[in-house]
């Protein structure tokens, strides 16, 4: 089983912590996270200080809703090319936090992988869900693209381990891999999938299907509760979200 990269493991902890701390759970019963946590969530624009950074009016990636393909431990993963706001960790590198490094971007063939909601899992249009994976149940891996960098070279080109030529507004992003333990896991993670809710889906918590293996796919995901706590702190709301829970808990 593959180390969990040291990034993805700071950003579990930080988001259970948060996300016990505020009770912004979704209340259909997931895991309550019993890590510890701040005593609140702090977000800013850039170039103030915070856990967060919203990103006023850039194009970045979004990969929340993205498939992706394992090469030699890497989760390769097609996401889509959007303008507007966004929010992620600082990801402070050199001195520059992430969203001036994604300013840089365009003119040096790179772009940055963050967070605002998709509207595919927004209901009651959206034709994707956000699936729960259990903590005590699911051991297989997800890709962590907050921060993750991403090729603008591979814009409208193939890629290997996609069968289609990419689209104009598809670009490829490179983002580490977490394998969740149920053995140590405290709270479980959410991948987005297909709506209405088919409970064979939820094979890609497993490891069967969803590891670390070069070829494999994997989806992206964060920890239980993430996308509606980003959501919140972005917006100031959160829109109703098509959600699924495993077969024996039903869907939301």
């Amino acid at each position: 089983m593959a180390r969990r990269p040291m990034r993805s493991l700071a950003f579990a902890v930080l988001f259970g912590g948060l996300l016990g701390a505020l009770g912004l759970l979704t209340g259909c019963g997931q895991e309550t996270p019993a890590v510890p946590s701040p005593s609140a969530a702090t977000v800013s624009r850039a170039g103030t200080p915070g856990f967060f950074r919203i990103c006023k009016g850039q194009t970045y990636a979004l990969c929340a809703a993205s498939s992706c393909t394992v090469v030699n431990q890497v989760a390769y993963c097609k996401c889509d090319v959007k303008s507007g706001d966004s929010i992620s960790l600082p990801l402070t590198v050199d001195g520059e936090d992430v969203c001036s490094i994604n300013a840089k971007g365009p003119e040096n063939g790179y772009m940055v992988s963050t967070f605002s909601v998709p509207e595919s899992v927004v209901a009651p249009s959206g034709n994707q869900a956000l699936y729960t994976c259990p903590a005590a149940t699911s051991d297989g891996g997800y890709a962590q693209c907050d921060g993750g960098f991403c090729f603008t070279s591979s814009e409208g080109k193939s890629f290997p381990g996609f069968d289609n030529t990419l689209g104009q507004a598809n670009i490829i992003c490179a983002c580490p891999i977490t394998v969740s333990d149920p053995a140590t896991a405290r709270i479980g993670y959410q991948i987005a999938g297909p709506y209405p809710c088919d409970s064979s889906y939820f094979r890609n918590c497993k490891s069967q299907t969803a590891n670390t293996s070069t070829g494999s796919t994997v989806k992206v995901g964060a920890p239980t509760g993430t996308a509606r706590f980003l959501t919140q702190q972005l917006y100031g709301s959160v829109p109703p979200l098509h959600e699924c829970l495993p077969p024996s808990r039903g869907p939301h």
